[in-house]
């Protein structure tokens, strides 16, 4: 019993070290192992054209040269609009940065707490330094997206050719083990991230309908940032929605009611969606829990910033659905369940077998 225990205790003790060192390794090669991650979930969702394309006997090396050479496309027009968008804000931000100037100075002379009480924060500089920064991010982006192509290329070559090499390489039972898990992983991430698109799409139109409706400025713009943002779960729709706000209270002022109905209507935008389209489409597809979810953000995002951030769903996702198919781990997947299909599963036992209700609910001693 005793050498259970301690062999139990140094296994955790080994886990733990092998979770910081791998830790480490993310965080300090991140440059190259995060074009390589992004590389690998871009290829669930184009993976499928190149397979179709294979499959009407078109030769596997000009099927992906093809659908790399449309999503390059697709980057650089994406890239082509952000840019623009970002340089038509810098250009006009002086303008509303003395409008919000002269909005704080009244408020603060109404509650008499002095000329400015936000100068002390030079938060005006510092916005107009961090949108000129932000021409930076996106070209150090675009540089990175060249090793993204380079990986996804040599990724998608050697797909079609991947269940193979495992029926080479392992017995009967354990190849189809490994197909399951690498199923699985494909087919649920996939249709995360298909939907996922849909809905943020939808988002970001209807948050761009809604904020033109009302005549705030560069609807275009917070529209596509609600887009990339949604993709960020919980955060990204309060990141998305907080710019256009500020900005109807200023474009406005001295009328604060376009402010107030901007606050309302990306306020029914996200709730209506975020609470009740996105639960019913994708529903338990990831069945991941919620606090998996947020601590998954926070590292991930601590790890390597905002991609990390929108990476880390379909990243834990995957973790998740490994441990699923590993008999030793199991106990680790179902923890990170959300655990309505456990639910489920034991309010149907229950029906059926009385004495399941005492372990659900245990009699309480007098």
């Amino acid at each position: 019993m005793v050498d259970f225990d301690r062999n139990k205790i140094s296994f955790i003790f080994l886990g733990i070290l092998v979770l910081v060192a791998v830790g480490v390794v993310l965080k300090y090669a991140g440059a190259a192992i995060l074009p390589l991650i992004i590389a690998w979930l871009v290829s669930f969702l184009i993976g499928p054209v190149v397979n179709f394309m294979t499959d009407r006997k078109v030769p596997a090396t000009l099927a992906v040269f093809i659908v790399l050479i449309f999503l390059v496309g697709v980057i650089y027009l994406s890239g082509t609009f952000l840019y623009s968008r970002i340089s038509a804000f810098y250009e006009a931000y002086p303008r509303y940065h003395a409008r919000m100037t002269e909005l704080v100075a009244t408020l603060a002379s109404q509650l008499n707490l002095g000329s400015d009480p936000l100068a002390d924060f030079n938060w005006g500089q510092n916005v107009y330094r961090f949108l000129g920064t932000l021409f930076g991010s996106i070209f150090a982006f675009a540089s990175k997206l060249v090793l993204v192509v380079i990986f996804l290329f040599f990724i998608l070559l050697g797909k079609p050719f991947f269940k193979y090499k495992i029926l080479k390489s392992f017995s009967h039972d354990r190849a189809n083990q490994l197909s399951q898990i690498t199923y699985s992983i494909t087919t649920q991430i996939r249709r995360y991230l298909s939907w996922q698109f849909v809905i943020s799409f939808g988002t970001g139109f209807l948050v761009w309908l809604a904020l033109s409706l009302i005549g705030v400025d560069f609807a275009v713009t917070w529209g596509a940032l609600a887009f990339f943002l949604n993709f960020i779960p919980t955060v990204g729709s309060i990141a998305a929605s907080i710019p256009p706000i500020l900005l109807a209270l200023v474009q406005f002022y001295p009328s604060f009611w376009p402010g107030v109905i901007t606050f309302f209507a990306l306020l029914t935008i996200q709730l209506s969606i975020g609470n009740g389209i996105a639960p019913k489409v994708l529903g338990d597809q990831l069945n991941l829990s919620p606090v998996v979810i947020l601590l998954s953000l926070l590292f991930w995002g601590w790890l390597w910033g905002i991609i990390g951030a929108l990476l880390s769903i379909p990243i834990t996702a995957a973790i998740k659905i490994v441990c699923e198919n590993i008999e030793q781990l199991q106990p680790v997947s179902v923890m990170m369940g959300s655990g309505k299909s456990y639910q489920r599963e034991f309010k149907k036992l229950e029906k059926t077998f009385p004495e399941v209700s005492d372990l659900i609910n245990p009699p309480k001693d007098n």
